[in-house]
């Protein structure tokens, strides 16, 4: 019987085979791993890698020392049925993962669903699918090399992501009627992304549709004078459509049960440079199943695939 690996970079870098976490070794070791892993299925060389490694000033032995760690790791990951999981290709070397093995390429696919559910306006879909994305995650992406430089660009790169996720999840949500469970997180959010307009949208409509109209245009003060105090510009222009909504109390503006602006693409090609990092936890509102990590990854890929299946 073959086994199964998962590749997992979506907190501190982890791979399991069958459940069980493999030991990865020591902390050059684990990087080199990280390093193939950011380029999955691809050939990285053993040039790039002394670089990323050491940067300008690689040990003697540096060639030697790196062929050791790819050693110890191809054994510590064996094989995945009849193959190798790390394979040696000029000029270097590439870890072979399948569709689904690696938990941020899953991620993605699932925001992408997610992201096309909200565009169908098919909110209760879309609220799932993102909500199932976002447990995923087991911490800040690639956290034991949070200082390095090769993983600074896609640690931006997943943490971006993860909070535009965050608020498409928001926005499927606000749109099934579920704001007061919204309230508590977005206050949250808006405390470590305190320059994002669209957060204090979404906390303005949960305000207001939880009876907190006084609230709500607190919050639009709240957030022109920090836009104003810290940046020196007004609030855009969605922000002050909800306020004049708010004091008006204009029903089709505010009422649930409407994606009322366009949701966050999350595709291939990435995000708007606007969106920023981080959120932790990714299940504001209710607690993540409990069930283990693997039963999760496994569930969102089946109810991905009979979701992508004709009728």
């Amino acid at each position: 019987m073959s086994m199964e690996t998962e590749f997992r970079i979506l907190g501190p870098i982890q791979v399991l085979r069958d459940g069980e976490p493999i030991p990865l070794g020591s902390h050059k070791q684990r990087a080199v791993l990280a390093i193939l892993l950011l380029h999955p299925n691809e050939v990285v060389s053993t040039g790039r890698l002394i670089d990323d490694l050491w940067g300008e000033e690689p040990p003697a032995g540096d060639l030697k020392t790196l062929r050791s760690y790819v050693s110890r790791l191809r054994t510590a990951l064996g094989k995945d049925g009849d193959r190798e999981a790390l394979l040696s290709r000029s000029p270097g070397y590439t870890v072979v993962i399948d569709e689904d093995g690696l938990d941020s390429a899953f991620f993605e696919r699932l925001a992408r669903v997610g992201h096309e559910a909200l565009v169908r306006r098919d909110a209760a879909s879309a609220a799932h699918t993102l909500h199932e994305a976002l447990s995923l995650w087991r911490g800040p992406a690639l956290s034991d090399f949070a200082y390095e430089p090769f993983a600074q660009a896609e640690i931006v790169r997943l943490e971006e992501l993860r909070l535009a996720v965050t608020e498409n999840r928001m926005e499927a949500e606000l749109a099934l009627g579920r704001h007061q469970q919204l309230v508590s997180e977005l206050e949250w959010l808006i405390g470590t992304h305190p320059f994002r307009e669209g957060l204090r949208a979404q906390l303005m409509l949960a305000l207001y549709r939880s009876g907190r109209q006084a609230e709500a245009l607190a919050a639009y003060r709240q957030a022109r004078d920090v836009l104003v105090e810290e940046l020196g510009i007004e609030p855009g222009s969605e922000l002050r459509g909800l306020e004049s909504a708010t004091k008006d109390g204009h029903r089709d503006v505010l009422r649930p049960r409407r994606l009322h602006r366009a949701c966050r693409t999350v595709g291939p090609g990435g995000l708007a440079p606007s969106v920023g990092p981080v959120l932790r936890g990714g299940c504001g509102g209710r607690p993540p199943p409990r069930r283990n990590d693997r039963e999760v990854h496994r569930g969102c890929r089946d109810g991905l695939l009979r979701r992508s299946q004709p009728p």
